[in-house]
Formats: C-alpha cells, structure tokens, sequence
C-alpha cells in the first residue's frame, strides 16, 4: 500500500481537482483579505503615524495589542455579527467565503495598520525636515512616505498573508469546512488527519508551505534587490 507522501506527490502531480479546488479556494480568500487589509490598513496606519490627536497612544496600544487576536475569538465575532440574530444576519453570509474573507480581513488588519504606523512614523521623523522644505505637509507626504517604505511595508503585508493563509479557528466557525464550498487547506488538512486521509493532508501540507516558502523567498530578494540600490 501507497505511504502518504506517494499518495500526495501523486495528487499534486496529476493536478486533482479536489486539490485544486481546496487550494483555489484558500488563494481566493486569504489574497482578498490581504487586498482589503491594505486598501484600508495602509493608509490608516500612515494617518495614525501623522496625526496627534488625543487618545492616540491608548489607539496605538489597541491596534498592537488586536496583533496578538486569537483566530478563534475574531471568528466568534463574525459569527455572531452575521449570525440569523446577528445585525448582519438578513444578508446571509455565514458559512460563505465571504464571511472567510471577513474573517480573515479581521485578523490581518491590525498587522497591517500597526506596522504601517511604525514604518511612516520613523520615516517622517527621518525625512520630516525635508519634505517640509518641499511643501509637503503630513497628509501630502503619505504617499511619498508609503513607497519610501514598501519594502518594510512588503514584510508586514507578508506576515498578514502568512498568519490568514495558516489558520483554522475563525474560518472553522464562520465558514463551516463544506466540502467544495468553504472547505480551505488548513480546514482540509484538520479534517483528513482526523480521518487518516494522510495523503490528502500531506499534499496541502506541501502546497502550504511551498507557498510560504515563496513568498518569504520573493520579500527577501525584494529586500536585497533594495539596499543593494541603495547601497
């Protein structure tokens, strides 16, 4: 009988369509959180780093703080916003992708602003003396601030993605493992353990980690590619 790394090199080389499916599916999601985390997160964590305001250190603690939320409790909490009881219940999103999208977005949005923050915030204190010179005030210097940035940006993006793409709990409870529906690789991989599909499990183990394994690949050289020409 076939071991289970025979079984998954199999399936991965004959691209299954339960496979493929699974891993579609994770990619569609986890990349959809991270775009919405950074339309939003990118530019209030930069606003965050400029702004004085009172209450600023009690945000800034906040948002480091929900860094650290636990998968479980912020899919418990979109759970119960879209629940039938829930404000949101009459629109039906439980147990979809886009309440995993929610989800998701919820757990890599705090990474992303708090990052940002810290990434501007030590920008502008470098370069707050010359973009002042140049007529570029706190809100006109964001954009600049933010490219300046994009390779420590990349890094906090890529921490999001890798914290969505490696979670079970919160898409678990919102998204319910439906097989070809809401079933994703961390939720696939649990379930076929459990139920000595080693095969299955071993192939999206691969998958995952290949993928991740990229990714830290591509933010390395982009971060070399960087100082060397700065350097």
């Amino acid at each position: 009988m076939d071991g289970p790394f025979v079984i998954a090199f199999r399936l991965i080389a004959s691209g299954d369509p339960a496979l493929m499916q699974i891993i579609g599916l994770s990619l569609r999601v986890t990349l959809t959180a991270v775009l919405i985390a950074c339309a939003v997160g990118l530019p209030l964590g930069a606003a965050l780093a400029l702004a004085r305001f009172a209450g600023r250190g009690a945000v800034i603690v906040v948002f480091n703080a929900l860094m650290g939320l636990p998968p479980v409790v912020a899919g418990l909490i979109v759970y119960l916003m879209l629940s039938r009881s829930g404000p949101f219940g009459s629109l039906a999103l439980l147990f979809t992708p886009t309440a995993m999208i929610i989800a998701q977005t919820l757990l890599i949005l705090p990474i992303v602003i708090s990052l940002t923050r810290s990434v501007v915030e030590d920008l502008w204190a470098e370069y707050r003396e010359q973009l002042l010179s140049l007529g570029a005030g706190r809100l006109r210097a964001v954009p600049t601030l933010l490219w300046d940035g994009r390779v420590s940006l990349l890094t906090g993006v890529l921490a999001g993605f890798g914290r969505a793409s490696a979670e079970v709990g919160a898409v678990l409870i919102v998204g319910g493992n439906i097989a070809g529906h809401t079933r994703t690789m961390t939720t696939a991989i649990t379930l076929e353990t459990a139920r000595g599909q080693l095969g299955l499990a071993v192939a999206l183990g691969i998958i995952l980690l290949t993928l991740t394994l990229t990714l830290n690949a591509a933010a390395w050289g982009a971060g070399q590619w960087a100082r060397g020409r700065l350097g």
